[in-house]
């Protein structure tokens, strides 16, 4: 329990950042989750989802959200895979 008034100030900002990264996270899970589904279902859409998917991986590196290397790795994995299934990228 936070005892001075700045600790409470800080724990109100930890619980709303704690909220805006947890649907942050989960919003980027879900749009590397539709790529990978499109990529290997062979869908006509796949191409715009893995677009989506490294745009919303770019967007969560640059906020901190993941290492922006790890983002590297995970836009070229995908990519990669679009690329063998067919997908244009």
């Amino acid at each position: 329990m936070a005892n001075h008034k700045s600790a409470e100030k800080r724990n109100r900002q930890n619980i709303k950042r704690n909220e805006r990264n947890r649907a942050a996270r989960s919003a980027l899970r879900t749009s590397l989750k539709r790529a990978r589904v499109a990529i290997e279902n062979k869908e006509t859409g796949a191409e715009g989802a893995v677009t989506e998917a490294a745009r919303s991986l770019q967007k969560a590196a640059s906020k901190g959200l993941i290492h922006k290397r790890n983002a590297a790795r995970r836009i070229g994995r995908i990519a990669k895979a679009a690329h063998a299934a067919g997908a244009r990228t």
